[in-house]
Parts: structure tokens; sequence; C-alpha cells
């Protein structure tokens, strides 16, 4: 897997396969390059989206949106920008581009292996992964014979 740096960015895909792109941490910030247009977000998103979604433990629709518009109620893209999340307010850096958090956010999430994302040609949805269980002192080391 890529480190997520600017020489070295992750290489992603948006939920339906419908456009590449790439992705990469810059100090506090979370660059994403989709053709010519580069998104900046907050870099503690993916924590901070890890996190909200491991709380909602169900599915959550995407609702990716462009700043202008209006985001789904309850979904990424309104918590994305919702006065309630952990920065009270907008990840996105760049006014005028500050939308799509809800497009390019999970396929980050799902290539780290921290959920489970749906490929639909339309309204899809992510999932925390449930954390692994820890493992027991009888499965963690082989019985010595």
């Amino acid at each position: 897997m890529a480190a997520g740096t600017e020489h070295d960015p992750w290489q992603l895909a948006t939920a339906p396969g419908s456009s590449n792109y790439t992705m990469y941490v810059d100090d506090d910030e979370l660059v994403c390059v989709v053709g010519s247009t580069t998104l900046r977000y907050r870099a503690r998103a993916i924590d901070d989206l890890t996190a909200w979604l491991g709380e909602r433990a169900d599915w959550v629709a995407l609702g990716a949106a462009d700043e202008q518009k209006a985001a789904a109620e309850g979904s990424v893209e309104a918590w994305g920008r919702s006065e309630s999340n952990p920065v009270g307010g907008w990840y996105g850096l760049r006014k005028g581009y500050r939308g799509r958090f809800g497009m390019y956010l999970p396929p980050l999430l799902e290539a780290l292996g921290r959920v489970e994302l749906t490929h639909d040609a339309r309204n899809n949805r992510v999932r925390a992964l449930a954390a692994p269980l820890p493992p027991t002192a009888t499965s963690s080391s082989p019985a010595s014979t």
C-alpha cells in the first residue's frame, strides 16, 4: 500500500468506480487530487470520520454534494459540514471546493481497512468495520509440546 505522501499518494476510485483520484497527507491537511482539481480537507477527518461511523454502527449514505448544494441529512457529506462534528463545521478547507467529502473520504477509509463501502452506480453507503477482538491468552501463541 502507498505511504500516503505527496511522492507516494494513495491511488483511489470513487465508490461507483467512475473516477480515479489520489490523496495524501501534507502536515495537517489531506490533499485530494481529482484530474486538475485539488481539494483540501483537514487530515484529522480520517480518524474523526472513522470514529463517527463506529458510533453509528450501521450503514450511512455517502450523500456526496458540492459545497453550494444541501447535503442529505444523516449522510457522511452532511456530517462533514455539520456544526456538531468535532471541528464544528467544514472539514473541507478551500472555499468553493469544501464539498464532496462524502465522495472522496470513504474510499480512502476503505483502502485503509477501516470501513466497508458499497460500490453501486448510485446511492452508495459506508459502515465502520468492527474492531478486531484482542487475541486471547490461548490463541496468541502456539501451545508448546
